[in-house]
């Protein structure tokens, strides 16, 4: 069977723009003890409302490492402003100093060392004990509101084989009151409603619509009173989920408009959610919370979002009425609120909480005779050792990794490769705790550019297609796995857990290549952050090129040159391998499977994977930007 894609396919799944000779095994673990600083989870309410916020926990109920970016650019009017600043001038304009917990959570610096002293972070059953201990502090869980940002559903292999159902039992376990959404979507439509339906907190959405023909459809109608409902929550208006929601805090009336990705329709397959679209749709929300505002009369209106850090600074500029933004999508964490004024001239807060589980934004409201008198805002990193594992949570999460793989579970969206038979009957746990071999460095993801991990994942595709040259989205989860330890089963699926992982091999002209990189550099650079996509650059395998960010569409890239030295020529002709498409589905086997094999055939002695190049770009104009230190490539 031809695992082939046509390139005119290929031009549109695009649009995702998206060592030493022996390596020792690390032994031990968080050497700076059990105890945090004292004082450390300490959060005194100050007001009456207590906003809790998560985000983009892709899957991870376990603790992880997370490796922050040493290259974050912004530009236009984003740079040199949060979060496009890295290092020790993050921690500058967060007031925060180095070699602290809060360094090793908010940077990279030291991240090697600092992962040994301070341990993993996140954790579910972690995030459990703090969030109670920080109820508590505001005088009892019926004072507080806790939001999830999105992105909650997907990034792991447990999340990938239950369909997203563990995360949405784990939240109601976590007591989250509402959330809203992106990779959630990209389970199929009624798998998303039953995970809704599930839900015991309110999943909102604003920009999330049910399309016009589908309104009219019986078929569609059906499937949504299967769940309650839940799923078409204004038939005249077309909304596919409530809006909004008011809850009553305190005594203070409180309002959370939610708005979903506004890109889903575009950055991943509209095959699975073929009844819904999506939007900025600012017009309309500049439009609802106006008439929030006259009809509720609520004493504050927040908006939960998972628009990305920058859409949100322009969002909060431009919607007047909201007092606060907790933000989503792009994985910053904010040790502070950027304080935007409005088009009216009123203060508007806008956070982030990063990714993993590592961080838990508290927010307090001071609300008073129906007014907002203050806010305050403090972000914790979660350091796991620092925070006893709360053991329902922790009953429940072992419990659940003992389920056993069988013939029901869906892996694909392939018919022929629903699910792996040599993983059959054994448990979860037993599959993710597979070694594979030992990183001979560490391994991350995140950061605008080429990342460790992401080369084991191109050199995986190219081994596997005998391709010149492996494209992977610059998506911005997947966890990072330390110099010395072992690469595991549950580290591969951190990087690959979707539901469309089939890979593909096709041909591209050199010219074709070089639009695509250009298109994608657009997505990541545009000046106006409403035309970006809020993902990293797509990671290259086989391939070297220059960038210059300041340059325009159609000018950014040049000098590619492919690692066996060969200039790439516009006219020639080049084998691309890639995965993760977002519109035909190709034939050839599933990312994790390839990146599996790939590992166990080419570790070398002592069982370990060396990477012996990392394709990393040439930056051009870049180094008087706050954004970019200690760049492993090239970079002026």
């Amino acid at each position: 069977m031809s695992n082939k894609i046509d390139r005119r396919d290929f031009m549109k799944l695009m649009g995702l723009g998206a060592a030493a000779s022996t390596v020792p095994l690390v032994a031990h673990r968080a050497m700076a003890g059990p105890n945090p600083p004292k004082g450390f989870y300490d959060v005194p309410m100050k007001g009456n409302v207590r906003f809790l916020h998560i985000t983009d926990v892709h899957g991870q109920l376990k603790p992880v490492y997370f490796r922050e970016p040493n290259v974050n650019l912004g530009v236009g009017d984003a740079f040199g402003r949060p979060p496009h600043l890295v290092g020790k001038k993050l921690l500058k304009a967060m007031g925060m100093k180095p070699n602290t917990p809060e360094s090793y959570a908010y940077t990279y610096l030291n991240f090697e060392q600092d992962a040994l002293k301070y341990g993993r972070t996140g954790g579910f059953a972690h995030i459990k004990t703090l969030l109670d201990r920080l109820r508590e502090q505001a005088g009892g869980k019926d004072n507080t509101l806790t939001l999830d940002g999105g992105d909650l559903w997907q990034g792991s292999g447990t999340s990938l084989w239950t369909r997203g159902v563990d995360m949405v039992e784990a939240s109601n376990i976590l007591g989250l009151d509402v959330m809203v959404g992106h990779w959630e979507f990209t389970y199929k439509e009624n798998e998303v409603l039953n995970n809704v339906a599930l839900f015991k907190g309110d999943f909102i959405g604003q920009n999330v619509r049910v399309k016009e023909d589908s309104l009219m459809s019986d078929e569609y109608v059906r499937l949504v009173e299967q769940y309650d409902g839940r799923g078409l929550y204004d038939e005249d208006a077309g909304f596919a989920f409530q809006p909004y929601v008011i809850k009553e805090i305190n005594g203070a009336r409180i309002c959370i408009v939610g708005q979903a990705f506004p890109r889903t329709g575009n950055a991943n397959p509209q095959e699975f959610f073929p009844d819904w679209s999506f939007g900025l749709r600012e017009d309309d929300m500049i439009e609802m919370v106006q008439a929030i505002r006259k009809e509720e009369k609520p004493d504050a209106i927040v908006l939960l979002s998972h628009n990305g850090m920058d859409v949100d600074i322009k969002m909060a500029q431009r919607v007047p009425g909201l007092n606060a933004v907790f933000g989503g999508h792009t994985h910053d964490g904010m040790a502070k609120p950027l304080k935007v004024k409005n088009v009216e001239g009123h203060e508007c807060w806008v956070t982030n909480a990063g990714s993993n589980g590592k961080f838990v934004g508290v927010m307090d409201f001071d609300i008073q005779d129906g007014k907002l008198k203050g806010m305050h805002y403090r972000q914790l990193p979660v350091i796991t050792d620092w925070l006893p594992a709360d053991k329902e949570m922790e009953a429940y999460i072992d419990q659940m990794r003992q389920k056993v793989y069988d013939k029901n579970i869906v892996e694909s969206r392939r018919s022929d490769l629903f699910y792996n038979k040599d993983r059959l009957g054994k448990t979860f746990e037993e599959i993710l705790g597979e070694k594979l071999a030992i990183a001979d460095r560490t391994l991350y993801r995140r950061g605008n550019f080429m990342g460790t991990w992401d080369q084991v994942l191109c050199n995986a595709l190219r081994w596997e297609h005998n391709a010149d040259i492996a494209l992977s989205a610059g998506v911005r989860w997947g966890t990072s796995t330390l110099k010395g330890d072992w690469i595991t089963m549950e580290d591969v699926m951190t990087e690959c857990a979707i539901t469309y992982g089939e890979t593909y091999v096709t041909e591209m002209s050199g010219k074709q290549i070089h639009d695509m990189l250009e298109g994608v550099a657009d997505n990541l650079y545009d000046p106006d952050p409403y035309l970006q996509s809020g993902g990293d650059m797509v990671r290259v395998g086989g391939l070297d090129y220059t960038i210059d960010p300041s340059k325009k569409l159609g000018e950014r890239i040049t000098h590619m040159v492919l690692d066996d030295g060969r200039e790439l020529k516009p006219d020639e002709t080049y084998t691309v391998s890639g995965w993760a498409t977002v519109n035909r589905t190709p034939e050839g086997r599933l990312m994790w499977d390839v990146v599996r094999d790939y590992i166990l055939s080419n570790k070398g002695k002592g069982n370990v994977l060396r990477l012996e190049k990392i394709n990393r770009p040439t930056l051009v104009n870049v180094m008087n930007n706050p954004g970019i230190a200690d760049y492993e490539g090239k970079a002026s």
